[in-house]
């Protein structure tokens, strides 16, 4: 059982190996067409469960926004139409899924103070979508729980002592050691993908900046970036600096549209 435990583990990374465009080792164990399905899904109860903001003036500057970033985005990630969605919520979240999906709270307007910064959010949450970190992610959280499962059986035939600690151990070591980082390395590959996302779009590329600063300004008490999903603001502001002369090459005003904030 161990072995057919392991063995399968091993196949399945290694015959589902990619890289990311920036160059990153990406493992990914589930079809694009179940991504997709269970992005529309998901969509599908959240419009149900949440209230919609019905306030037109505000609906239509999201689209503008969102669809001047889609029409930018690659035909291989979405090849259709992607449905916006504006939730009445006090809540400073946005979101993209699979399936050509995006989510926008009304709260994180509060935040955004114009249509570049506003793009800097849609840009970030497309590009999760645009280097498959959902897949990922759902692919960690599966070989976590076939080392979870591989680790049970050894130690039931094993003749360890405190093993319910050690799977404690164990457990800690698959949040910290694999999943969390990949979510960090997924929030700042997003940041930089979505950076350039929005240059390329006719949006200010050094708004993604002032966006990071906004939001720092308005976090309250947060976990160590250590123990934490994101990074920490102050990264987020060194790395999209750092990368800014990139995205800068990407940019012509030209190109932007008057997605006026309401």
């Amino acid at each position: 059982m161990k072995i057919k435990l392991f063995c399968i583990l091993v196949v399945l990374t290694l015959t589902a190996c990619t890289k990311s465009s920036t160059g990153r080792n990406q493992i990914m164990l589930f079809s694009e067409s179940e991504l997709n399905q269970m992005g529309a899904q998901s969509f599908d109860e959240m419009k149900q469960k949440q209230k919609i903001s019905d306030n037109k003036a505000l609906n239509n500057y999201v689209y503008c926004v969102a669809n001047t970033i889609t029409a930018n985005v690659p035909k291989d990630v979405h090849n259709g139409a992607w449905e916006v969605v504006v939730f009445d919520s006090e809540q400073v979240n946005a979101f993209a899924l699979p399936g050509g999906k995006i989510g926008v709270y009304t709260g994180i307007l509060n935040v955004a103070d114009d249509q570049h910064q506003l793009a800097a959010i849609i840009g970030h949450e497309v590009a999760h979508v645009i280097e498959h970190h959902s897949n990922e992610r759902m692919s960690a959280n599966f070989a976590g729980q076939m080392i979870d499962a591989g680790a049970q059986v050894l130690l039931a035939a094993s003749n360890v002592e405190n093993k319910g600690l050690w799977m404690a151990g164990l457990g800690l070591g698959v949040q910290y050691g694999l999943i969390m980082p990949y979510s960090r390395s997924h929030e700042s590959e997003a940041d930089i993908i979505g950076q350039d996302l929005m240059a390329k779009s006719g949006f200010k590329p050094e708004a993604a900046i002032t966006l990071w600063q906004n939001m720092a300004k308005v976090s309250k008490s947060a976990p160590p970036e250590f123990m934490s999903t994101h990074p920490s603001n102050n990264t987020r502001i060194s790395d999209l600096t750092q990368h800014l002369p990139k995205a800068q090459q990407y940019y012509s005003s030209s190109n932007s549209l008057n997605c006026a904030k309401p």
